[in-house]
């Protein structure tokens, strides 16, 4: 692929970055020549590449053979989906070598129903055991900011994610601070403000409840709330880089151009529109959110102004917060596909054993 292309060419003139979200074997080397520089995944992709048809047999092929091993099905599924991911890892590891670590990462996250502290701490301490550039993915809620703190003082690089709102960015930021404070090399932490979901939870909502809203004000909420944690970050001078995440329209990328976010986008549906549109780079983030989009969005949504205004929120509440709901929905019903797949594989493997130990007596 000429380098050239669309993502080249915001690299070459902003410091904004392309990363790719939950990609096959393949999408991962194509988002890689088209300019990606990292990876994020998150727990719905293993159900993906069950239900790939180009990865699925490779998928069972590795399914099967954790499952002569491994009894429970939850456990099962976690090796399962480190396994696959660790591949994308390599696939990334030579871009991480030559980067001296400055690029390359792909995070993972663990089981979306179970996210206490230590099931957390567990988790992420399993899943990067399987690569130099594996992220732990960690839910920035009460639980997550300790674990965070606890992982972070440990070394291990960290994907904070679920972040809907300015306050849990900034309280990531100062665990991290309090964690590393004195390391002269501590491993990096990313914030991931997933911008797409937040906007469809409140174009949902304002749906829901017919609430007279601007339209133009509306497309313009997730992107706001990251101009201004781009904003808090860089005058407080936070030594943390900022994700982009959850896309739900090309905006959700060509907005956030001009900033210092790594963007992360799905691959089809997005980046390779992106690609064949081909569309001019323009630098449009750093320009203010006008004060009366800001100003009817905070008075008519109140789940708008739970996440712009800095102290509307607390860390208690983050896991129930609407948007968050939305976004980890999305991961459970996921897992919970997957393991139900993989019990009645078990099942189906198992019988399969039975019926060739039948032939063999009968023969």
């Amino acid at each position: 692929m000429t380098k050239n292309t669309y993502f080249h060419r915001v690299q070459a003139q902003t410091p904004t970055r392309f990363w790719i979200n939950n990609v096959t074997r393949n999408e991962a080397h194509m988002a890689i020549d088209a300019g990606a520089i990292g990876c994020t995944q998150n727990p719905s992709y293993t159900w993906k590449m069950i239900d790939s048809p180009e990865e699925k047999h490779y998928t069972f092929g590795i399914l099967d053979n954790i499952l002569k091993e491994e009894n429970d099905d939850s456990e099962a599924l976690m090796k399962l989906q480190r396994e696959l991911i660790a591949k994308i890892a390599e696939i990334f590891l030579p871009m991480y070598l030559e980067s001296s670590g400055r690029s390359g990462y792909v995070s993972i996250q663990g089981d979306p129903f179970k996210e206490d502290v230590a099931s957390i701490i567990r988790f992420a301490r399993f899943n990067c055991e399987a690569g130099q550039n594996l992220m732990a993915k960690i839910p920035v809620t009460k639980e997550g900011l300790e674990a965070i703190e606890i992982l972070a003082a440990e070394g291990v690089p960290i994907n904070a994610t679920e972040v809907m709102t300015v306050r849990q960015a900034l309280d990531v930021c100062e665990v991290y601070e309090k964690a590393v404070k004195g390391m002269k090399n501590p491993a990096p932490i990313y914030i991931s403000h997933i911008a797409g979901i937040y906007d469809e939870y409140l174009q949902s909502t304002v749906m829901k409840y017919g609430i007279d809203v601007s339209p133009d004000a509306l497309w313009q909420a997730g992107v706001s709330i990251a101009k201004k944690i781009h904003s808090i970050v860089k005058e407080k001078r936070y030594n943390v880089g900022l994700i982009g995440g959850g896309a739900r329209g090309l905006h959700h990328f060509t907005e956030m151009v001009g900033s210092e976010y790594c963007v992360t986008i799905n691959w089809i549906g997005a980046a390779d529109m992106l690609i064949e549109q081909d569309p001019p780079v323009v630098q449009r983030f750093l320009l203010p959110t006008p004060e009366s989009v800001t100003d009817e969005l905070v008075e008519k949504i109140e789940d708008y102004r739970r996440a712009y205004m800095l102290n509307a929120i607390r860390p208690e509440e983050y896991e129930d917060f609407g948007p968050v709901v939305l976004f980890r929905s999305i991961f459970e019903k996921s897992w919970g596909s997957t393991l139900e797949f993989i019990k009645n594989r078990r099942i189906g493997l198992r019988n399969e054993s039975a019926n060739m130990d039948k032939k063999e007596l009968d023969s």
